[in-house]
């Protein structure tokens, strides 16, 4: 007989530790970001070359963080609360910092920045109910 799916999840303890690190650090970035946009909108200037470094950083963790969920899920790991809500939750993750960045592009002004700022948030967020949906 196979194992179960909580068996499973005590044997692949270390894995499950990699996935809550790239939860904790693309969040953590991500609200860094939020917040030096922020700031920025609150000093009347739009998004510039800097924050788009920033988003950038942002982006490729969680490029990282989607592609260690893709490997932990082909590895027979299991979220709590599905593998489909897992997989759009990772697909929104790693597309809110960008699509936030396009949109600061069509607004050059201090709401450019705020649009930005949001997307940091919102990408914290989706963090914080990913390691939900995973079981943490």
């Amino acid at each position: 007989m196979g194992l179960t799916v909580a068996e499973r999840r005590h044997t692949a303890e270390p894995e499950c530790r990699a996935v809550r690190g790239d939860l904790q650090t693309a969040g953590v970035a991500a609200l860094l970001l939020a917040a030096w946009c922020g700031w920025a909108a609150y000093r009347d200037q739009p998004t510039k070359d800097w924050h788009f470094i920033g988003m950038a950083v942002v982006s490729a963790l969680a490029l990282i963080q989607l592609v260690v969920g893709v490997v932990q899920l082909a590895r027979g790991e299991e979220p709590e609360q599905g593998t489909t809500i897992f997989v759009a939750y990772l697909l929104g993750a790693f597309a809110c910092v960008p699509a936030a960045g396009f949109m600061s592009l069509a607004e050059r002004t201090r709401w450019g920045s705020v649009t930005v700022a949001a997307g940091g948030v919102v990408l914290a967020v989706l963090e914080v109910r990913l390691f939900d949906i995973w079981g943490g």
